[in-house]
């Protein structure tokens, strides 16, 4: 394993891991967040998770397992993994409660909500703390296995890990609003939610480095290992995608907005693969 190859995959892990922090910035700083371009970016980075997870990810992780396990076996081999994949996030978001999960769109609404909160109830601030660190310990449940994707495709072929990564800390960034923005309402503390948000994105490189090591000290062969790690990764992402970025980017504007956004990153990641072949 080539060490520098280990080194660029962990930087560009813990650059959409610390993503959340952007959005604590956004929440904390600006005045009015700016919800169409915010849904269009969701949707590009959804159309960016599910045209690379089903063009180029899942049919490698199929050649990997057919050079592995030979033309019969591998092809399911590759199917099991990718709905195994969608299965381990399944689960993951059936544990987190609705309230806390941070699949479950949080518009601008929400937001609104407490602020009213804040500003009528002044023994809320208890309630809107615990709210903003449920939130960050969902968030970095749910990291793990997005830090995993990102550092595999990364590790294997830049090419690949390189958008994954933008399109994950695209979709990192409303969650480091959700984080902020109770527990600075409830302490008026900036740094503190700044923290708490960025902290929560630490998680991805974490799950990255502790989820990679184990697969391939329990599957030893590295072909054999990539090929099922691939197709899980490609199923993680197209659940991530059609579970929660396309809804969330729904939910913050316009629908058209968020399938423009999806066909713009498809459009784009298409066309990347294509210029470096």
């Amino acid at each position: 394993m080539d060490f520098n190859n280990v080194i660029f995959a962990f930087g560009l892990t813990l650059f959409a891991g610390l993503s959340t922090g952007i959005g604590s910035l956004l929440a904390l700083f600006t005045k009015r967040t700016n919800y169409k371009f915010l849904s269009l970016a969701l949707g590009f980075s959804a159309g960016v998770m599910v045209y690379i997870s089903m063009i180029e990810i899942l049919p490698k992780s199929k050649d990997y397992l057919i050079t592995e396990l030979g033309g019969e076996l591998g092809p399911w081999v590759s199917v099991a993994s990718f709905f195994a994949g969608i299965l381990i996030i399944a689960i993951i978001d059936k544990l987190v409660p609705t309230e806390d999960n941070p699949h479950e769109p949080h518009i601008a609404e929400e937001i609104k909500m407490v602020e009213y909160i804040n500003q009528h109830d002044k023994h809320s601030n208890h309630k809107l703390k615990r709210i903003g660190v449920l939130t960050a310990l969902a968030i970095a449940i749910h990291n793990f296995p997005e830090g995993l994707a990102t550092f595999v495709a990364s590790i294997e072929d830049s090419s690949l890990g390189i958008p994954i990564a933008i399109a994950i800390a695209i979709h990192n960034i409303p969650e480091g609003i959700a984080i902020s923005i109770p527990v600075f309402y409830a302490t008026g503390n900036r740094k503190e939610s700044f923290k708490l948000s960025l902290l929560s994105g630490l998680s991805e490189p974490l799950g990255a480095i502790i989820g990679y090591f184990l697969l391939y000290a329990f599957f030893g062969s590295m072909k054999l290992f990539i090929g099922i790690l691939f197709g899980i990764v490609a199923g993680i992402m197209v659940f991530i995608s059609l579970d929660e970025l396309l809804p969330t980017a729904r939910a913050y504007a316009e629908t058209h907005l968020a399938m423009y956004g999806l066909v713009a990153g498809m459009a784009v990641m298409a066309v990347s693969l294509l210029l470096f072949m």
